[in-house]
């Protein structure tokens, strides 16, 4: 007897439904790592200076990243260019201007100092009276000529001053410039702690310097006119010993302010001071212009041909010998007279400028 099966047949399960995310994430990039770095670079980044960028930042290093494409750039470089170019050619021009009146390369000889120098230039200046000797040193140059085949055809001997740096008796314009500036400062300075400083006073004070300066080289040209003198080195020579005045009077003014308790260089002390500095001055201009004015007839006479020093005649050298005396002892007297007592006349006109400018404004209330 057949039984049939009653078994209940396979539950079904019902299908499974995965949840679909609804926030989409980004999966970097993975990138390969950096090259391996030697031992010596990972020692200096580990203990260098923990602010200094690293080689990471980019191809231009702690500049931006553009820097070394701009540097790179064809327009950037024909622009440098063009504004180097540019320089050189204002350059050119200006000292083809200046060539004109005085020679650039004969100017940088009379700035060529050292420290050493100008400590011991100041002292000559203030106490010349032992200082031996007063010539100058040269040097000797040997040129020489050759021939195709390199044989030497001709020799020619030429000699030239040393610069100041390494002849003390050599004159530079170092020491005048920085004196002359320095004397227009100290004389505002001193009117200012006497309490009488005035802007008209600087204005003065400058005005009159450059005046002086201007007056005796135009003094020195016409000497140099009638003296018969041609050489460009000989009046830059003069130019540059007419500066050391300023040192002097720098002395006069300050040494006269402290001993004098403020009261300037009108009393004793004052007039004591400028007396010692003018003779010093006086001193030192006559013999150091004595070998620039009245050249040795006993030296190498190829030694000095080639420095610009010649013999003169007997009638000349004394005419030279007079204006040597005149302009070293009158001249610079006067000179030095003038711009020691300029800050004092000069702080009285500004004292009545001033002084009238206040009656003008009282009247006007009144």
């Amino acid at each position: 007897m057949h039984r049939n099966n009653f078994a209940p047949q396979p539950a079904h399960s019902p299908p499974l439904h995965h949840p679909v995310p609804q926030h989409v994430s980004t999966v970097p990039m993975m990138r390969s790592p950096p090259p391996p770095t030697s031992q010596q670079q990972q020692t200096h980044n580990s203990y260098g200076n923990p602010y200094q960028p690293s080689p990471a930042q980019g191809a231009g290093g702690p500049f931006a990243p553009g820097f070394n494409s701009f540097i790179n750039d064809p327009t950037a470089q024909m622009g440098y260019q063009m504004g180097t170019h540019a320089v050189k050619a204002g350059q050119d021009y200006v000292e083809q201007r200046l060539n004109r009146y005085v020679s650039i390369s004969a100017l940088k000889h009379y700035f060529n100092v050292s420290n050493s120098y100008v400590l011991r230039k100041l002292a000559l200046v203030l106490f010349p009276w032992r200082h031996k000797p007063w010539s100058r040193q040269q040097a000797r140059l040997t040129t020489s000529t050759t021939s195709a085949s390199g044989q030497v055809q001709e020799q020619q001997y030429a000699s030239i001053f040393l610069p100041p740096r390494e002849d003390l008796n050599s004159p530079d314009m170092y020491i005048p410039v920085m004196a002359l500036v320095t004397y227009i400062l100290l004389s505002t300075v001193l009117a200012g702690l006497r309490g009488s400083f005035h802007p008209e006073l600087l204005g003065s004070i400058t005005t009159t310097a450059i005046f002086v300066v201007l007056f005796e080289i135009v003094l020195l040209k016409v000497a140099m006119y009638l003296l018969n003198i041609s050489n460009e080195s000989q009046l830059l020579d003069l130019v540059a010993y007419s500066g050391y005045k300023f040192v002097g009077i720098i002395i006069t003014l300050a040494v006269s302010e402290i001993l004098s308790g403020g009261n300037g260089t009108g009393g004793m002390i004052g007039w004591s001071i400028f007396t010692y500095t003018f003779l010093a001055n006086a001193f030192f201009l006559l013999r150091s212009l004595k070998y620039v004015l009245l050249p040795d007839s006993s030296s190498d006479t190829s030694m000095r041909a080639g420095a610009g020093s010649y013999t003169i005649a007997r009638a000349q050298r004394n005419r030279r010998t007079q204006f040597l005396f005149i302009y070293s002892y009158i001249v610079q007297f006067l000179f030095m007279w003038v711009l020691s007592r300029e800050e004092s006349a000069a702080t009285t006109v500004a004292k009545n400028v001033v002084g009238k400018g206040g009656t003008g404004v009282g009247n006007g209330k009144a």
